[in-house]
This record gives C-alpha cells, sequence and structure tokens, in this order.
C-alpha cells in the first residue's frame, strides 16, 4: 500500500527543506519544472502546489516503483506531466538533445524515503534483510556482488572514497576473512562484521558504526557520484533563460561535486 504522497506523515515521506526548496525555485504558474529524484512526491507535492493548475511537471527516477507514486501524485493533483524512469544524468541529457526546456530542475541527492524505509530493498543497517541497495532492481550488480566478489583492495578503496571510513581496511580484511567461510547474503551478517573489525570504543561514537561502509557501498553500486557530475551540466543545458537549479545534498562528497559545477559556471572552466 503507498503511503500518503500529499500528506505526508511526521515519519512519511515529508519532504526535506520545503521552505527553502519553494524560496529558490520560485515556480510561477504555466512553468515547466522537473522533479529529477521523484521517489514517493513529496517534494514534487510542493512544485505542483506553486503551479496552481497550470503549466506541467516532468518526473524522473531509476526506481520502476515511484512510476505508481506519480501515478497516484497526477490522479490527487490534477498535475499535467509525466514520469520517466531512468538514470537522471541520461534522462537530462535526452531531454536536452530532444529539445525540451525547463524553468526549474530539483535533485534531492541520495537514497529515497521510500527505500530506505522497505527493509526488503536493503540500504538499511537498522534491519537484517537481503544485501541489495540497487536503486534500479532490474540492474545487474548489487551491494551483494560487490561484498563477495570485490577485491580486499577494490573493498578498501570503496570505504575511504565514498564512505571515508576511517577503519577502511580493517573493515575491508574482515569481510574478506569471513567471505573465505561463508558468503554474505544479508545486511545483518555484514553489519556484524564491520562491528567485529573496529575498535570497540568506535563502535559507540558518531552514529551507527556501519553507516559509512553502507553509505560506500550504495554510492558504489549506483554509480551516484559520476552520475550527478553527469547530470549538472544536461540539467543546466535544459534550463531556459532565467531558469532555476536547486540541489540537496547530504554528504561532503556530492557537496564537493555541486559546489565544484557551480563555480566552474561562474567562473568558466578551467578543464583539460
Amino acid at each position: 500500500m503507498l503511503p500518503s504522497v500529499l500528506q505526508p506523515s511526521a515519519t512519511d515521506h515529508v519532504p526535506v527543506l520545503a521552505d527553502e526548496v519553494r524560496q529558490l525555485l520560485a515556480i510561477e504558474p504555466g512553468e515547466t519544472v522537473v522533479d529529477a529524484t521523484f521517489g514517493a512526491g513529496g517534494h514534487a507535492a510542493l512544485l505542483a502546489a506553486d503551479l496552481r493548475g497550470e503549466g506541467r511537471l516532468i518526473a524522473i527516477d531509476r526506481d520502476p516503483s515511484a512510476r505508481a507514486y506519480f501515478d497516484r501524485f497526477r490522479k490527487q493533483t490534477g498535475v499535467q506531466g509525466r514520469f520517466l524512469r531512468g538514470d537522471f544524468s541520461i534522462v537530462l541529457e535526452q531531454l536536452a538533445d530532444n529539445g525540451a526546456r525547463a524553468d526549474a530542475i530539483l535533485f534531492d541527492l541520495g537514497v529515497s524515503s521510500m527505500q530506505i524505509d522497505r527493509p526488503e530493498r536493503g540500504f538499511s543497517y537498522a534491519a537484517d534483510a537481503p544485501l541489495d541497495m540497487r536503486m534500479d532492481p532490474s540492474a545487474d550488480y548489487s551491494a551483494r556482488e560487490l561484498v563477495n566478489e570485490g577485491s580486499e583492495r577494490e573493498l578498501t578503496r570503496i570505504f575511504r572514497q565514498y564512505g571515508e571510513e576511517r577503519y577502511a581496511k580493517q573493515i575491508a580484511r574482515a569481510i574478506a576473512r569471513r567471505r573465505r567461510e561463508q558468503p554474505f547474503e544479508r545486511t545483518g551478517e555484514l553489519v556484524e562484521t564491520i562491528k567485529n573489525a573496529i575498535p570497540a570504543p568506535a563502535r559507540f561514537g558518531d552514529g551507527h558504526p556501519a553507516k559509512r561502509v553502507f553509505q560506500a557501498l550504495r554510492i558504489a553500486v549506483n554509480d551516484e557520484l559520476t552520475a550527478l557530475e553527469d547530470a549538472l551540466p544536461a540539467a543546466v543545458e535544459l534550463l531556459n533563460p532565467g531558469g532555476r537549479l536547486a540541489v540537496i545534498s547530504f554528504h561532503s562528497l556530492e557537496d564537493r561535486i555541486v559546489k565544484r559545477f557551480l563555480r566552474d559556471q561562474e567562473h568558466g572552466c578551467t578543464c583539460p
């Protein structure tokens, strides 16, 4: 059963930075708006309200389950628009190449609430579930394959680069040792291995001990940073003159990419 899109509860799909998004995007009736990370439609409901029955909204998400949310969202709001499934970098580029234009584009980066709240998707370290983490369930490569088949060196790099994990090497070594006896199948198995690999004091400070490793695996499995790097210039290409772009980022890796892109746009890219 789908949770409410238009009237979310305190724990179901509440859009973050709602006031800031509306202020920055300043949607006017009659405009074309792109929600590049539709999810369950929390932000889209705000944008649709500002369209006031005029204009159109294009929803993008690589997760096929988002389509059902969009169908319900469109029925409840009456907004004109369409749902496009796929990696937002590819979809935005295709839209621009086909001559489409938008007045405002929103990215809400990272895993969506509709994914993290469903344990069977394997994104959460808080529930024991199949080790998956694919934003697109039809993708070939999951966290299970990465954890069981990635070399110890590769896992160390991923944990360090994408999770900024202090104990990346120790965790990768513990994973390699454990999978020689039995492959990883579930998130709970990975969480216990991580806990046992790090010093005891580190298990009780700065959040859950598995959060950085889970973040790193999710980013690697879904190639999130490359998609973001490709999507930002595609979004700018899609915008009409005077168009607005808003990006909500949740960790320093995304933040650096966005800030670097904005600096390049402001001063001119010095890329080779």
